[in-house]
């Protein structure tokens, strides 16, 4: 087991930071659609998932902008059903998508991600 032996007698201080998580942050991406309007993220990791993520809600009619650490999502105008077959395919859990599009517009059209 790790362990931090502090060994002195003096005051432990300082600042750490957490990153974001991208199990966490997918479903919350995800749930910004059901919002019908502007949806700010914080935190969330600047990796291909997420990024995947933004591409699909893109495609979808959604605007996404980046600003200081924080991501805007407007989903006011979605005005597609269908996830593209390319982005479906970039990663596997972007089927996590889909519950929040039959939740907002009672339908989807997706096709199956890859499964590496």
């Amino acid at each position: 087991m790790l362990s931090y032996i502090i060994d002195g007698g003096r005051k432990l201080e300082g600042k750490s930071y957490a990153s974001g998580s991208k199990n966490a942050s997918l479903p919350i991406i995800a749930a910004s659609l059901l919002n019908g309007g502007t949806t700010k993220l914080y935190n969330v990791p600047n990796i291909h998932d997420t990024q995947m993520m933004f591409e699909i809600l893109k495609k979808l009619g959604c605007k996404v902008k980046r600003n200081n650490g924080k991501i805007i999502v407007n989903s006011n105008e979605l005005n597609s059903n269908e996830i593209p077959d390319e982005l479906m395919r970039q990663m596997r859990s972007s089927v996590i998508i889909v519950g929040a599009m039959i939740g907002r517009m009672k339908n989807a059209k997706f096709s199956y991600p890859r499964w590496m």
